[in-house]
């Protein structure tokens, strides 16, 4: 599982498991943007489990369904393809246009500074 992709549909749902831990089919439904019909929501479910990024366990009647990989696994290989299809492999052009966004406060960009600032203690 090291490069890890969804599709739109499944990137949701996924999303929703990593923010509620676990939740049954009607849960996952009830939390999406969109309406989907029951079975779409349980097919989609399914081929996330069978592709082993998620699992289910029974809990009453239902099954709550578990991620099992994290998001933070599935963000860096989402970055690195990121980083070379957009940014054609440059680390540096991507994080230029990361913090350039003026959407982004300055205690943000100061905890990135010391995200850096360790980063860069590491290499000495």
């Amino acid at each position: 599982m090291s490069d890890i992709y969804f599709p739109p549909r499944e990137l949701e749902v996924m999303s929703i498991l990593w923010r509620l831990g676990s939740a049954t089919v009607a849960e996952v439904r009830e939390a999406l943007d969109e309406q989907l019909a029951y079975t779409s929501v349980l097919s989609a479910l399914q081929t996330l489990e069978e592709k082993g990024f998620v699992r289910h366990e029974a809990h009453g009647r239902a099954y709550k369904y578990l991620a099992v990989v994290g998001a933070e696994r599935a963000g860096g290989s989402a970055i690195a393809r990121i980083k070379d299809a957009i940014f054609h492999g440059s680390a540096e052009r991507m994080f230029a246009q990361f913090v350039s966004d003026k959407k982004l406060s300055r205690e943000e960009l100061e905890r990135m500074r010391g995200l850096l600032a360790e980063r860069l203690e590491e290499e000495t």
